[in-house]
């Protein structure tokens, strides 16, 4: 695990510190390859199985016909693995002191980032729907805030119950510091005006 005070991203505001950065569960991640493993399965069996089921495959045309469709088959599958893995690997949700980062990869060559703060939060919700999502402790949690983007979803993520608390513990830390800073300040104008 690395130290999140050396995590920094762009954008980040001065004295705001990283408190957690979020990815989507591994599972998610195992059931997308799931579908590229048997792909795999298929274009192995194909290739040891198919020529010696047809004889004629074999030969020089037919073969070069035969590689060349292994060969294209092969590259989208690894495409495929390609792009799930980025799309896993480049979706986060940062948590700071003071907001909600929501990095969202959308293709190769996309990708949306929106933020909220932590006093817009009006509303935290988790949902744990099915029997692994249960067992493995992963699901969604949603944001419902009062800024121009009204819901913020982190999808399959791990522990969705231990970032909804973590969520509010964040956001009342955040507004007793604003109020003790009120306070200060108030105590100082007082102490000026006498």
């Amino acid at each position: 695990m690395f130290d999140l005070n050396l995590f920094h991203f762009k954008g980040q505001q001065s004295g705001e510190e990283v408190v957690v950065v979020i990815h989507r569960h591994w599972w998610n991640i195992v059931d997308h390859f799931l579908m590229i493993f048997l792909m795999m399965l298929f274009l192995i069996g194909s290739y040891t199985t198919l020529p010696a089921l047809f004889p004629v495959l074999n030969e020089n045309d037919f073969n070069a016909v035969f590689m060349f469709g292994e060969s294209l088959f092969a590259m989208l599958v690894f495409l495929m693995f390609f792009l799930v893995w980025i799309d896993y690997y480049f979706d986060a949700w940062v948590i700071t002191t003071r907001r909600v980062v929501n990095i969202e990869q959308k293709g190769l060559f996309s990708r949306d980032v929106s933020e909220v703060e932590l006093d817009k939060i009006q509303d935290v919700t988790t949902e744990v729907t099915g029997v692994i999502p249960t067992f493995m402790n992963y699901g969604d949690v949603q944001i419902q805030t009062a800024g121009t983007q009204e819901k913020f979803l982190f999808r399959n993520v791990s522990d969705p119950y231990g970032i909804k608390d973590l969520l509010m513990r964040l956001q009342k830390e955040q507004k007793r510091s604003e109020t003790e800073e009120l306070r200060d300040i108030i105590h100082e104008n007082n102490g000026e005006i006498g």
